[in-house]
């Protein structure tokens, strides 16, 4: 199994960025297909986006363009750079780690969008 602990959240104003990062410990990293999901006040958790183990990257729509995932093996770590934020972007970022079935989940980290 694979443990996750996400990092770089925290207060930006509208039009600023943000990187979250997800460090994982525990299994091979370079197995798991990756993802960054967010739950906003009040709503359902989303997938923000997904990177797989062969590295296809997947974005949420209406977050092209803002929003970019990648992943580094070696430090097993995997980060979503967030551009142009909105106060709609604000929520609980969380890392997911997918392998065989079983799915992890971070503790999740806050970023609020707000002046």
């Amino acid at each position: 199994q694979v443990q996750l602990v996400e990092s770089g959240g925290g207060l930006v104003q509208p039009g600023g960025s943000l990187r979250l990062s997800c460090a994982a410990s525990g299994d091979i990293f370079r197995l798991y297909d990756m993802g960054w999901y967010r739950r906003a006040p009040g709503k359902e958790r989303e997938l923000v986006a997904s990177i797989s183990s062969g590295h296809t990257v997947n974005v949420v729509d209406s977050m092209k363009g803002r929003f970019t995932i990648s992943r580094d093996n070696v430090a097993k770590t995997v980060y979503l750079q967030m551009n142009s934020l909105n106060p709609e972007d604000t929520a609980v970022y969380y890392c997911n780690a997918v392998r065989a079935g079983a799915s992890y989940w971070g503790q999740g980290t806050q970023v609020t969008v707000s002046s």
